[in-house]
């Protein structure tokens, strides 16, 4: 369904996961948004606690009415998804993510607010900011059309990662407030080898989906956090083989844990963005 944006605009804030979240948003519509990049995928806009809120599915096929896990890890258009919500007027991103845990200590089931990655693709567009296309950050001001060097010291959002935190304080949810994802190109799940050395590296998770997805966020000075959620011992780390259908059931079990800690950080983190993400272009244009 083709809309207006502007009579959306503004949704400020924006969750991108899984299936299992579409029940947080009250009466939802949806629509698709074209961008530079390419269209989005099917995107949900509702109300969580009165929050205007967009849901984008981060598997689901481009342009589709469907929603399903139609497209590949390294096949996402990572670029398009994060244009699309910040052409939405999108300011904060809350995502989730199923993982492995590398770090033996975090249990299958187990919420990680991820503080740090370490980037272990291969083939995906990194950035916007190619020098030649015009990339629009904030609609009153003109376009960037030059190298931007981003700084991502610390690349998740600090507000929203204290809101996450608080949340499955409140909720008693096990969880690791802090830890470091390592993405990988996918489809296929790691090998024991690569399992020893990221943990040598210092990676506590293992995922698929998280870079670029937050730099580009940083890009155009969005917000942007993550609840992980470890569905498996990573290759060599457990008894048995990694299965897709293992990973879905852990993830099925557990993702009203997700919902909850997802639904109250959005109603906690406040209006007015206090945080260093909104300046991140300040210096970064060569």
């Amino acid at each position: 369904m083709k809309v207006d944006l502007s009579e959306v605009f503004p949704v400020k804030t924006a969750i991108i996961g899984g299936s299992g979240l579409y029940e947080l948003l009250a009466n939802p519509d949806h629509l698709f948004v074209e961008t530079p990049f390419g269209v989005t995928p099917r995107i949900e806009v509702g109300e969580i606690s009165g929050i205007k809120t967009a849901f984008l599915p981060r598997h689901s096929a481009p342009g589709s009415e469907e929603v399903g896990h139609a497209v590949p890890p390294y096949l996402v258009n990572y670029r398009a998804n994060i244009y699309g919500l910040r052409m939405l007027g999108v300011e904060r991103i809350f995502t989730s993510q199923a993982c492995g845990s590398v770090n033996s200590a975090i249990r299958p089931g187990t919420l990680v607010i991820l503080d740090q990655f370490l980037d272990a693709t291969k083939s995906r567009p990194l950035t916007f900011y190619d020098g030649k296309t015009p990339i629009t950050v904030w609609p009153n001001r003109p376009p960037i059309q030059k190298v931007v060097h981003i700084d991502v010291t610390e690349p998740y959002c600090s507000e929203i990662r204290e809101a996450l935190i608080s949340a499955c304080e409140e909720f008693k949810i096990p969880y690791f407030g802090a830890g470091t994802y390592i993405c990988t190109e996918g489809s296929r799940f790691e090998t024991a080898a690569e399992i020893r050395t990221f943990k040598i590296w210092g990676a506590d998770v293992v995922g698929m989906t998280n870079v670029p997805e937050c730099v580009l966020a940083r890009e155009l000075a969005m917000c942007y956090g993550s609840v992980a959620m470890s569905t498996n011992y990573a290759a060599g780390t457990g008894p048995e083989k990694i299965t897709h259908e293992e990973v879905a059931q852990i993830f099925g079990q557990n993702v009203e844990k997700v919902r909850k800690v997802l639904s109250r950080a959005i109603s906690d983190v406040g209006e007015t963005r206090k945080c260093p993400c909104k300046d991140a272009l300040s210096g970064a244009v060569a």
